[in-house]
């Protein structure tokens, strides 16, 4: 058992989320999803905080917050999509992609964790 946080990267785009996982390794223990189905299954009380892209291939980012939400998770989630924020979603924080630097993913997840964002 370790005491490092869990973050759950959440994209279809297997480069990028592959990136997002390199730039939060170091700091973090890192999972990676493509789909729905897998976020679902990657989805265990362990995960800390989860980096979500609204577009999935087999359904929506929202599909999978909700679900979040309605299993009572403790975990921050951050939407991470080149989509227009929506007020809709019931998210901890909103990151537009491309994000140029990773240093804004770190801050978001360190501030996640340290409970500076809040829904």
């Amino acid at each position: 058992m370790t005491d490092t946080d869990t973050v759950l990267v959440v994209d279809d785009n297997r480069p990028l989320a592959d990136g997002f996982a390199r730039a939060l390794a170091t700091d973090y223990d890192v999972r990676t999803a493509y789909t729905v189905e897998e976020a679902r299954e990657s989805l265990t009380p362990t995960v800390d905080v989860v980096l979500l892209d609204r577009h999935l291939p087999d359904g929506s980012g929202g599909d999978v917050l909700d679900e979040i939400r309605q299993r009572n998770h403790d975990c921050s989630v951050a939407i991470v999509s080149a989509s227009d924020p929506s007020a809709d979603l019931d998210c901890d924080a909103y990151l537009t992609k491309p994000i140029g630097e990773t240093d804004v993913l770190r801050e978001t997840v360190s501030d996640l964790l340290g409970g500076r964002v809040s829904r």
